[in-house]
């Protein structure tokens, strides 16, 4: 479904432009706000050594999310709000953390097998 709108001037139509933008930058910085969580997450669960499956499964789930959400923004960014850009870098970070974040928990699942063999 679209949405036509336009102003009975070129001001209104700038006008309407700024808002609509105004508001996909709010999203924007909600967004960014959530990849900062999910890197202080991960950042904590490395930090106390916590490395299991469950908790990679929750990070996961949550990088998904986020993966969700970037997609929706985007298809509603029609004007381009100048957050965007920063947001697809950051949610690329949050993929790396997430990678990283497996690695150590494989890694410490091998090392405990290992350890009981």
């Amino acid at each position: 479904m679209t949405l036509q709108a336009s102003g009975r001037s070129p001001e209104d139509a700038a006008r309407f432009q700024e808002m609509f933008t105004a508001a996909r930058s709010a999203n924007w910085a909600e967004f960014l706000a959530d990849c900062g969580k999910f890197d202080a997450e991960i950042a904590k669960e490395i930090r106390i050594g916590k490395f299991t499956l469950a908790d990679l499964e929750e990070e996961e789930q949550s990088l998904d999310r986020l993966r969700r959400w970037h997609r929706d923004l985007t298809a509603r960014d029609v004007f381009g709000a100048p957050e965007a850009t920063s947001a697809g870098t950051r949610l690329k970070h949050c993929t790396a953390v997430c990678e990283d974040y497996a690695e150590r928990v494989f890694g410490a699942l091998h090392t405990t097998d290992e350890d009981a063999s």
